[in-house]
């Protein structure tokens, strides 16, 4: 999209509006939540004034964590605090997120430097993702929150119900934890004894200890991951998986 075209600029807003369901009193604050820091950044360099989609983004962030927040808590009481964290983190994921934005063609609206543009900036998940929060936050600024659940809560619900049908709801760090608490002065810890492979591929190694005795082991690609399946093994060995 090409900002100094005065009439594919109101023709790709109007397009964007349509896919959002939503008509912006201030384009000029679609027009920040679509401009990607490389090509402010080239602005700049040419002394152009321009501001880029970074503080929208951070913005959109906690609008959207709130929007999902408040749709998990009325909708699913029955969901512990545990599963209800790990939902949410499935729900408003860069993956999530990257999906969401490639629905509405998104990437096909942005305002991209020339580097990231020939390096298929537009498909990025990063990019997407950020610049999804960034228009979440533009139409909270223009409209407020009614014209954002609007828009945001068919994505994150059907993404919810998916998230639950898989079955990835289980909390097993949050299940050991209430287990062992049924016992008075245990103390459940875990314990990193091993990672290993290429910075972009490492495995971690998690041990899970009750009063310093090993109660389950874990792997995983990340630490956490690691230590919910040490919990899982735990949970295992005292018959509560």
């Amino acid at each position: 999209m090409n900002i100094n075209d005065i009439n594919e600029l109101t023709t790709s807003i109007q397009k964007i509006e349509q896919h959002l369901k939503y008509e912006f009193k201030d384009k000029n604050t679609l027009i920040k939540a679509l401009s990607h820091s490389s090509f402010s950044n080239e602005l700049k360099s040419k002394n152009i004034k321009a501001e880029c989609n970074e503080r929208l983004e951070f913005f959109g962030d906690s609008i959207l964590s709130l929007t999902v927040s408040e749709y998990l808590y009325t909708n699913y009481p029955d969901l512990p605090e545990g599963m209800l964290s790990k939902v949410r983190a499935g729900t408003v994921c860069e993956k999530a997120l990257a999906k969401f934005a490639k629905e509405i063609s998104l990437g096909d609206f942005l305002f991209l430097g020339h580097g990231e543009e020939i390096t298929n900036g537009r498909e990025r998940p990063s990019i997407l993702a950020d610049a999804f929060e960034a228009v979440l936050a533009a139409m909270y600024i223009d409209g407020g929150i009614e014209p954002v659940k609007a828009f945001i809560l068919p994505f994150a619900t059907s993404e919810i119900d998916q998230i639950i049908a898989r079955g990835n709801t289980k909390d097993y760090k949050s299940m050991l934890q209430q287990f062992v608490q049924q016992e008075h002065g245990d103390v459940l810890e875990y314990k990193l004894v091993n990672e290993y492979g290429p910075a972009h591929e490492r495995v971690f190694e998690t041990e899970a200890l009750l009063n310093n005795n090993v109660i389950g082991k874990g792997v995983g690609k990340s630490k956490r991951e690691s230590e919910q399946n040490a919990a899982k093994e735990a949970l295992a060995l005292f018959g509560q998986a």
